[in-house]
């Protein structure tokens, strides 16, 4: 999603009990959910151990991509707790997948992605609070 469609979704894309949000964060956000989704489930087609890992996390960034989008309704405890969802399933399948990282590259980027989400998860967060505050 690029910014231009960010900015016309920002009017709608409000919790019920936050009235600002840094988009380009939210934005961020959904990028790497994106793309964690997609290096999880490459990464899941390989049949290693880390598998199984590797669909949930991408089913759990998909969702949080999907509640990004969806804001209305949403209120800030229940985005914080998917956003803690999202960073520990990302943590769990970035662990299993650094176990195969020397000898797999797919499992190495897909390590990186979970990291990456993992932290673009964590500035929303960080986002969110202030904006709360």
């Amino acid at each position: 999603m690029d910014s231009m469609m960010m900015d016309m979704m920002s009017d709608d894309m409000k919790m019920a009990d936050m009235q600002t949000m840094d988009m380009s964060v939210m934005q961020a956000c959904m990028d790497a959910c994106s793309a964690c989704e997609q290096a999880c489930t490459v990464c899941s087609m390989q049949m290693m151990d880390c598998a199984p890992a590797c669909m949930n996390c991408a089913d759990m960034c998909n969702t949080m991509m999907r509640g990004m989008m969806r804001m209305q309704g949403m209120t800030s405890p229940v985005m914080m707790a998917m956003l803690d969802a999202c960073i520990a399933m990302c943590q769990y399948c970035m662990d299993k997948c650094m176990e195969h990282a020397n000898h797999s590259e797919v499992c190495k980027m897909c390590a990186q992605a979970c990291k990456a989400c993992m932290d673009a998860c964590m500035a929303m967060r960080e986002s969110m609070m202030m904006a709360a505050s």
